[in-house]
């Protein structure tokens, strides 16, 4: 008897044994919740983590026959990862979020409400009027907002956040944009193409707050020079033509 999948969960992780212990009692909630509203796969996927990611999440999940664990060899780069797991992916509605606990899995639900039929992303979104930070360092800070404020300016577009991972996407989106970058830039790569495709989004105001276990893996001169260059493509086009004509439902 086949089980019916609405949704898909995909979580990236590399390295991130310190937090795998507590990842299952976290999770469960949300995907015993998923389960009921239409039924849910779980995805994770380790990028060549070294520290024993990969044993310590298929000992956490072995009874669980929705959760799949894939593994690249090496370290490929979230962008990398991410496109493993789409590819992989059988739900109509894909979610993507951080191991680490920087958003917490319970918010899930919540997010998904703005999923309605007039929507084709939503992201969380801590530069919305009604989102928040909490505790992240004053660099990361600048950096995340500076970043999401030089792409709205250059995407003449209302959507405030353009760096966080915890998304949910109707397949379609997915179907129709391909990821070039293997580094965390991706996450912004794919809401800038959303955005040119018009694609429809929403903003879940969220607080943005310190990961939970570990530490971050970002090399951030590297992630802001993908950043800068990423930037500089979506420039370009604009001299030739306008831009898709977008809307935030959230506003």
């Amino acid at each position: 008897m086949s089980t019916t999948i609405r949704y898909t969960l995909i979580i990236p992780c590399y390295n991130e044994a310190e937090g795998i212990p507590h990842l299952r009692e976290a999770l469960q909630p949300a995907i015993d919740r998923l389960m009921r509203e239409g039924g849910v796969e779980v995805i994770f996927v380790d990028d060549g983590s070294t520290d024993g990611t990969g044993d310590l999440l298929r000992a956490a999940f072995a009874d669980a026959p929705l959760v799949r664990i894939l593994t690249h060899s090496r370290n490929r780069g979230l962008g990398a990862a991410l496109r493993t797991g789409f590819q992989a992916a059988r739900g109509e509605i894909v979610i993507t979020t951080d191991s680490d606990g920087t958003y917490p899995f319970e918010e899930i639900p919540h997010l998904l409400r703005l999923m309605s039929e007039d929507v084709d992303v939503i992201t969380a979104s801590p530069y919305h009027p009604g989102g928040g930070i909490e505790g992240v360092p004053p660099w990361r800070q600048l950096f995340s907002f500076g970043a999401s404020f030089l792409y709205r300016l250059i995407l003449r577009s209302s959507v405030r956040t353009y760096t966080a991972l915890f998304r949910a996407y109707r397949r379609r989106v997915l179907e129709e944009i391909s990821i070039e970058a293997d580094g965390y830039v991706a996450v912004a790569e794919i809401m800038a193409k959303a955005i040119r495709r018009g694609f429809r989004i929403a903003e879940y105001p969220a607080v943005l707050r310190v990961r939970r276990f570990g530490h971050s893996k970002m090399k951030i001169l590297r992630t802001i020079l993908a950043h800068l260059q990423l930037m500089a493509r979506l420039i370009r086009p604009e001299r030739l033509s306008p831009p898709i004509p977008t809307r935030s439902p959230s506003g």
